[in-house]
């Protein structure tokens, strides 16, 4: 089953390079194209290529790692998605600009990590990315975690807990596989109108949350 990552900042690289680390083959993109990511394959090795957007979203499995601001304008362009499956590993923020007045917003919570939470008008993030992806298998994952954890799912007490979400229960277990093989411990949140919101960063109950399975 063939894995792409669209998008190779901070999330999509630290989850290549979790699935490095435990041998899962994937294919990585950006919007600048595959040759700006050789360095990174370089670092990560012969399981993790770099490839085009589109073609890391003709995969089986697609890992959506973008900011939020470019979610819609990438995934206008893509292929139609055919039933397959669609992990949603985004946040409804957006970053700052360091000396601006927004990030100096005392009434924003967010300001001092250089953030602010995107108005979605009651609804939730992956409620919003399932319109974006119509025919796909949406899962949410990948998200509630701090990033630079990823690649580092065993602790002396035991593997961390990794939350999953979705409505598809073919797409949940294949997406759980994942998870195990990585060496998280998965735990299911449920439907995704019921996990996608807990797990969701900024303000979900569960966002950040670093669990060990003991």
């Amino acid at each position: 089953m063939s894995i792409g990552i669209i998008g190779a900042g901070v999330l999509g690289s630290n989850i290549a390079r979790a699935f490095a680390r435990a041998k899962i083959p994937a294919m990585i993109s950006n919007g600048r194209g595959p040759e700006s990511l050789a360095e990174l394959v370089g670092e990560l090795g012969p399981g993790i290529r770099a490839a085009t957007t589109q073609d890391a979203a003709k995969a089986d499995i697609v890992v959506l790692a973008v900011r939020w601001a470019d979610l819609k304008k990438i995934l206008g362009g893509m292929p139609a998605w055919n039933g397959r499956i669609v992990v949603d590993g985004t946040n409804p923020v957006e970053w700052l600009e360091p000396n601006s007045a927004e990030a100096k917003d005392p009434a924003n919570p967010l300001a001092v990590f250089g953030l602010k939470a995107v108005d979605l008008g009651g609804r939730y993030s992956s409620g919003v990315v399932r319109d974006l992806v119509p025919g796909a298998r949406l899962v949410k994952a990948f998200n509630h975690l701090n990033v630079k954890l990823l690649p580092e799912p065993p602790t002396s007490a035991g593997p961390r807990v990794l939350f999953y979400s979705g409505d598809d229960a073919d797409a949940k277990a294949a997406v759980r596989q994942i998870i195990e093989k990585m060496g998280f411990f998965p735990i299911d949140l449920g439907p995704l109108d019921i996990g996608g919101p807990l797990a969701s960063s900024p303000f979900g109950a569960l966002a950040g949350m670093t669990l060990v399975k003991s």
